[in-house]
């Protein structure tokens, strides 16, 4: 069958069949006609992967080696950290326990007799001395009763010489057997009476010219006067209960802190003979007071007592230290923070304690050897004080151990050490700060 087709026309006309139609038979969809071009198009894609397929899905070398190189890089560098060299030195070992300033004396003013108060002679506040006038109390009615018992005295002595004089009469008159010795017995009685009386009067006196002294009123002690309670003008009395004002006894001044009953033992083997069991060694204790922050020391004295019992409630015990407080640093229930220096670790190997990690099997440090990377090493620690640390074993003095930047390091890492302390000034150690 042969086909004409007409470039002008989109019917095909069929010759040789018979009985056709011309136009019975139509062309088929223009889009058939061009399916080798889509053909085409898939042979070029195909022939364009497979030229660029090492370098899409098997990776480009270059690519690869500028990441390798990159990685290396990033690998070598050394991690900052700050380090520093164990020393040998001495750790002095302290406990601390929170307590309160007091008085080393308090004494309360108060009037022995009963009267005007007719002076104050101290200001509130004021240092006064042992033997200072603090306030006088009207005199008068005590010296009228010392002019009347003096009279009485002067009247009964008197009385008691006429007494011996006639006794002496009596007796002469007894010997001559002129008057009976009754009469001379009852005169000698007489002066015996008289006597007794005098000394009575004697005591009298006495009593009033002590009541007479109390009305000047004097401190008893060295010390700071507190506020005043009584006014000049009033009448005070011997009963009042408040007084007139107190004294409080600042130099020398005391400082009472609570410990630990576990620490008792340790602190008893040290104090002062007489003062504990007779394994103790006769040391005096040292006590610093630091304020309720614990950062500035304020005062630095000894320990003087222990109480004797143990709180029940508490498990602790009561210590007193003596501070001479002559700057005034302490005041009377001040809180202070008490440290007992107990015992001293001479030529101990010593580290921050922030360079000791813990793990949950052992403790360890961070060594920076001499290639600039690190070390773990295992240690036992030991008495921790402040910021320093001992080491019992593990460690020796001159190595260098990381403190700062620990949570970056591994086995191996390589460090950047920024030495601090002393060792930093030593040529040898100033190399391992170097890249």
């Amino acid at each position: 069958m042969v086909y004409f087709f007409d470039m002008g026309s989109t019917t095909a006309t069929a010759s040789g069949a018979p009985g056709a139609h011309p136009a019975s038979r139509t062309e088929p969809p223009k889009r058939r006609r061009h399916w080798w071009i889509w053909i085409l198009l898939i042979g070029l894609a195909a022939t364009a992967g497979y030229r660029f397929y090492p370098q899409v899905f098997a990776g480009n070398p270059k690519t690869e080696n500028k990441a390798e190189k990159s990685a290396g890089k990033k690998g070598s560098q050394a991690v900052p950290v700050i380090a520093t060299a164990a020393r040998r030195s001495d750790l002095p070992i302290y406990l601390t326990g929170l307590g309160s300033v007091t008085a080393y004396n308090t004494v309360t003013i108060r009037s022995r007799v009963d009267g005007e108060l007719v002076k104050v002679a101290f200001t509130e506040g004021q240092i006064v001395h042992q033997g200072d006038l603090l306030a006088e109390i009207d005199p008068r009615p005590y010296e009228a009763q010392l002019a009347q018992a003096e009279g009485q005295l002067a009247n009964h002595a008197a009385q008691l010489e006429n007494a011996r004089v006639d006794l002496n009469r009596y007796q002469a008159l007894d010997a001559q057997r002129v008057i009976p010795r009754q009469q001379a017995e009852t005169q000698a009685a007489m002066v015996h009476q008289l006597e007794g009386t005098l000394k009575a009067d004697r005591g009298m006196i006495q009593n009033i010219a002590l009541q007479l002294s109390y009305c000047h009123i004097v401190a008893p002690l060295t010390g700071r006067i507190g506020l005043r309670i009584v006014d000049q003008g009033n009448i005070v009395h011997a009963a009042d209960p408040n007084g007139l004002a107190s004294i409080a006894q600042l130099q020398p001044i005391a400082v009472v802190f609570n410990l630990a009953q576990d620490n008792l033992p340790q602190v008893l083997g040290k104090m002062r003979p007489g003062q504990a069991s007779g394994q103790s060694s006769g040391q005096t204790l040292t006590v610093e007071a630091y304020d309720r922050d614990l950062k500035k020391k304020l005062a630095t004295g000894k320990l003087l007592t222990v109480d004797n019992a143990i709180d029940p409630s508490t498990g602790t015990v009561r210590f007193k230290a003596e501070f001479p407080n002559d700057d005034g640093s302490l005041f009377p229930n001040q809180f202070v923070n008490a440290r007992l220096l107990v015992d001293t670790r001479r030529g101990i190997v010593t580290v921050p304690a922030a360079a000791i990690q813990h793990s949950p099997t052992s403790s360890f440090v961070y060594v920076v050897n001499s290639d600039q990377t690190v070390a773990m090493r295992d240690v036992v620690p030991g008495a921790v004080e402040g910021d320093d640390a001992s080491v019992d074993s593990g460690l020796k003095a001159g190595e260098i151990v990381v403190v700062d930047g620990v949570d970056k390091l591994q086995q191996g890492t390589r460090v950047e050490a920024r030495i601090t302390g002393a060792a930093a000034k030593g040529p040898a150690n100033a190399k391992r700060g170097k890249k």
